[in-house]
């Protein structure tokens, strides 16, 4: 005796449906009365079943695993600028203090002019990647800069101009040492490549070390991603940073030189 043919008809959507468990209770109990009836489709709704079954013995173990660190960070919601910038600055004050810190004491000028490229590094890598904020004040107030910075800094703080090098600058900023204010002068090429000028004064005993000497020792270094020609002309260590290699940072370096030491 064949079954009593369902209220409405069956449809293949309904099939998975009774696969997944997502019928009523009334209306499974007519689509089971349905494929009483009818053999091939009860077998074609076995193979769903049986399909099913086999997609979750494999992939079941898989939802049990923790999510992967970097799909985490990947799902964070992305920080304002603000706080980037905060967190960049609070990055730099933590390492400028604790080179301060390891400076007192037996650590003397030494020391100081070996960390140099590394915060000077630091500085360029955290703030030349910036689009639109990579400086506090902008190149077209350049007196504001400069009264500025020499204030903070206790000593006139005006940029070099690279223009004949092909380097244009866009401003500067003030970034926290460990003892103390430091400058950095940021400028870029025609491509947008940047590069940076970072004045420190954070050298215990440069000026008296440097009483009486008539050479400046330059010198390079590389951290990271990051290529620095850098030099101690008490009372202060400059630093120029940028991805480009040694022969054009020490060509551009010898420049900034020579207009510091005109400007004298």
């Amino acid at each position: 005796m064949n079954a009593a043919p369902p209220h409405s008809p069956v449809t293949e959507s309904e099939l998975h449906a009774l696969v997944d468990g997502q019928l009523t209770a009334e209306r499974r109990q007519e689509v089971e009365s349905y494929l009483a009836g009818r053999p091939e489709e009860a077998a074609r709704v076995q193979s769903y079943r049986r399909h099913k079954h086999e997609l979750r013995a494999l992939f079941d173990p898989v939802l049990g695993e923790a999510l992967p660190a970097r799909l985490q960070r990947a799902a964070r919601p992305p920080r304002p600028w603000s706080l980037q910038r905060a967190a960049a600055g609070l990055a730099i004050a933590l390492v400028g203090g604790a080179i301060g810190w390891g400076l007192r004491g037996s650590i003397g000028t030494r020391a100081a002019v070996a960390l140099l490229p590394e915060r000077a590094a630091m500085a360029h890598a955290v703030y030349s990647p910036e689009p639109r904020r990579a400086v506090e004040v902008s190149a077209d107030q350049e007196d504001q800069l400069v009264t500025w910075l020499s204030k903070r800094m206790g000593a006139p703080m005006k940029p070099p101009h690279l223009q004949a090098l092909g380097y244009t600058l866009e401003g500067g900023r003030l970034l926290p040492g460990g003892q103390g204010p430091v400058a950095q002068f940021m400028y870029h090429d025609p491509a947008g490549a940047r590069l940076t000028l970072y004045v420190s004064r954070e050298l215990p005993g440069a000026e008296a070390a440097g009483k009486g000497r008539q050479d400046v020792a330059f010198r390079f270094a590389r951290e990271g991603q990051v290529n620095v020609f850098y030099w101690v002309d008490p009372p202060f260590g400059y630093a120029i940073s940028a991805g480009a290699g040694q022969s054009e940072l020490a060509r551009v370096s010898a420049e900034v030189y020579r207009q510091l030491a005109a400007a004298r």
